[in-house]
């Protein structure tokens, strides 16, 4: 896990226009019959086109694409379009997709029907996503596993999921990151500046990365030793601020 990404959030691994293909292929026939089946009046109305607006209508209509025509809650073609834009920007997890198309007004049924569809193809993985997030946060940002099963969780991955991208990390990868963190910090501290003071920060700095404090204390413990020469290192007395 030596290689650096460019960007500090996992991307897609396939060009937009393969993605754009993929969706094309797979919701047009979705979208062209989205809104069919439900139930009409015996004059022929449809009581959901008639029902009267309720208060902020009028954005959602404009959020789920205000063609004239377009059912309640949206189409699963403009689902598709809404899913192909933010997948552009980057992987999102279901959930993420999910609460994304529901604050732009689209319908529950819609929303499922449509991240189905896109699961099928694979644009859809949670498994997938979670490894590509860990690997990335992990080598571009400095992540630590705890720090990854919290946003992992703020993402809405399932446990499982979860802790099969974490596992990834190794021990011995944790270490060999930690210690470039610490190396980097190290360059920019005072050469004047008290050895508890500085003790107490470097491991706060990984603790709140996401590294353990076994983890922190013993990486820093090595480096200090290694640039200052001072092997009478105890653990801090007070707790990390």
């Amino acid at each position: 896990m030596n290689q650096r990404p460019v960007s500090d959030g996992p991307g897609l691994t396939d060009p937009v226009a393969e993605v754009r293909r993929q969706l094309d292929e797979i919701l047009a026939v979705g979208g062209r019959s989205a809104g069919s089946g439900r139930g009409h009046r015996a004059d022929g109305s449809d009581p959901q086109r008639t029902r009267p607006p309720g208060p902020g209508a009028a954005r959602r209509h404009q959020d789920v694409g205000g063609a004239e025509g377009s059912p309640p809650g949206g189409s699963l073609e403009q689902a598709k379009e809404a899913c192909l834009r933010l997948l552009a920007v980057r992987a999102r997890s279901r959930a993420e997709l999910a609460q994304r198309l529901s604050a732009k007004g689209f319908a529950a049924e819609v929303i499922e029907r449509s991240l189905d569809r896109l699961a099928e193809v694979g644009l859809v993985d949670d498994a997938e996503f979670a490894r590509q997030w860990v690997r990335q946060r992990h080598s571009f940002s400095g992540k630590g596993r705890q720090a990854l099963a919290q946003e992992l969780r703020r993402k809405g991955v399932a446990p499982e999921e979860a802790t099969a991208a974490l596992d990834d990390i190794t021990v011995d990868d944790e270490h060999e990151r930690a210690t470039e963190l610490v190396r980097r910090k190290l360059r920019t501290l005072p050469a004047d500046l008290d050895r508890e003071k500085a003790i107490r920060r470097l491991v706060g700095m990984l603790a709140r990365r996401g590294y353990g404090h076994s983890v922190a204390y013993t990486v820093v413990k090595a480096e200090w030793e290694a640039s200052r020469g001072d092997t009478d290192l105890g653990e801090p007395d007070a707790p990390l601020g």
